[in-house]
C-alpha cells in the first residue's frame, strides 16, 4: 500500500519509541472506528509492522503518518468485519474496554467511546465512519484526511457533511459519570438483587432500552427490551435464576460507569453492564456476556485524543 507523505515536522524520535508514545491515540482511532479492542490491536501490530520497514527519513509527520497508515488498516478490517457482523447471532454490542475513571474528564473523548456513539458509529459506511471520527473526534482537517484516505478534498467535504447530519440524527444526548450516577447505580444493583420492583420502577426511566449480546455463545435477550416495566422484570426474574452464585464488582467502561459479574470460585466473568444515567435515571443498559468480548476486560485503555496536527 502506497503512502503519500503528510507535510509539517512533528518529531519523529526512533521507530519504536515513536509508535509506542503514539500507541494511545492510535489505538483510541482504531477501536472507534471498529468498535473492537482485539481487531483494533491487531490493526496496530500491522501498522507496527509497516513502520519499522519504512524508511524515516521520507516521513515528515511520525503522528500524520502513523494516523494515516492506522486509519487505511482500519478501512481494510472493517469492510470485512460488517460482512461477519452480518450473520451475528442476536444484538451486537461494542467491544467493552476498561478505561480509567477520569477518560470522562473530556466529554468529546468520553460520549466517542462510548456504547450509544459506537453503536450510531456503526450505522455509517466504513469511509463515513473515517471521515466523521477523524474530523469530529481528533480534529483533522478535511483536506488532511483527503490525503489519507485517498480522495478528493471535494468529495470528502460531501461524505463529512452526509455523516454529520446522520450522527446527529440519531445521537442521544450524552451526560458525563458523576457521583449522582454512581449513587443511582447503587441503589439499582440493591433493587435488583432484592427484587424491589418499586425502587427499581424510580431508579429506570419510562423509556429505558436493556440490549444484551450473548454473540450465540451464552444465553442471552435475542431483541432489545424496552420500558420500566419490561426491564425490571427482567432483571428481577434474572436476579433470581442466574445472580444468586455471582459477585458483583464495580468499574469503568467506555467511560461509563459498569456492574461486573463474576460466576465461580475462580471469578470468572460473566457479564458486564454497562450503564447510561441521564437525570437521575438509568436509560440505557448494555449486557456483553459474549466470551470472546471478555477476555481483555482487566486491561486499562489509555485513551488519547489529541488535536495538535501541526
Amino acid at each position: 500500500m502506497e503512502h503519500r507523505r503528510i507535510a509539517g515536522d512533528v518529531g519523529r524520535g526512533d521507530d519504536t519509541g515513536a509508535f509506542g508514545e503514539l500507541r494511545p491515540l492510535l489505538f483510541t482511532i482504531a477501536y472507534e472506528m471498529l468498535g473492537s479492542a482485539a481487531d483494533a490491536e491487531d490493526v496496530l501490530q500491522d501498522s507496527y509492522l509497516r513502520w519499522r520497514e519504512t524508511d524515516l527519513d521520507t516521513v515528515d509527520n511520525t503522528r500524520g503518518y502513523l494516523t494515516q497508515v492506522v486509519t487505511r488498516q482500519s478501512l481494510n478490517r472493517l469492510r470485512s468485519l460488517r460482512r461477519r457482523r452480518e450473520d451475528y447471532v442476536g444484538a451486537w454490542l461494542p467491544e467493552p474496554i476498561r478505561t480509567e475513571h477520569d477518560a470522562s474528564h473530556d466529554v468529546l473523548l468520553a460520549e466517542s467511546v462510548s456504547m450509544a456513539m459506537l453503536l450510531v458509529l456503526e450505522t455509517l459506511g466504513p469511509t463515513e465512519r473515517a471521515v466523521f471520527v477523524l474530523s469530529e473526534v481528533f480534529g483533522h482537517s478535511l483536506v488532511e484526511i483527503a490525503d489519507m484516505i485517498d480522495k478528493s478534498d471535494t468529495t470528502v467535504r460531501q461524505i463529512a457533511h452526509r455523516a454529520r447530519e446522520h450522527v446527529q440524527a440519531r445521537r442521544k444526548r450524552f451526560q458525563p459519570d458523576s457521583d449522582t450516577s454512581r449513587a443511582v447505580i447503587t441503589q439499582f444493583v440493591r433493587a435488583a438483587n432484592t427484587g424491589d420492583v418499586r425502587t427499581l420502577m424510580d431508579v429506570l426511566a419510562p423509556d429505558v432500552v436493556q440490549i444484551s449480546d450473548g454473540g450465540g455463545k451464552v444465553h442471552a435477550a435475542r431483541r432489545p427490551i424496552s420500558g420500566a416495566a419490561q426491564v425490571a422484570n427482567f432483571l428481577i426474574r434474572l436476579a433470581r435464576t442466574s445472580m444468586a452464585d455471582m459477585r458483583v464488582e464495580f468499574g469503568h467502561f467506555n467511560a461509563l460507569p459498569a456492574v461486573l459479574l463474576r460466576s465461580g470460585a475462580d471469578g470468572q466473568l460473566d457479564s458486564v453492564l454497562m450503564i447510561e444515567v441521564t437525570d437521575n435515571r438509568i436509560t440505557r443498559l448494555y449486557a456483553v456476556r459474549n466470551p470472546d468480548k471478555l477476555r481483555t476486560t482487566d486491561v486499562v485503555r489509555t485513551l488519547r485524543r489529541d488535536g495538535d496536527h501541526t
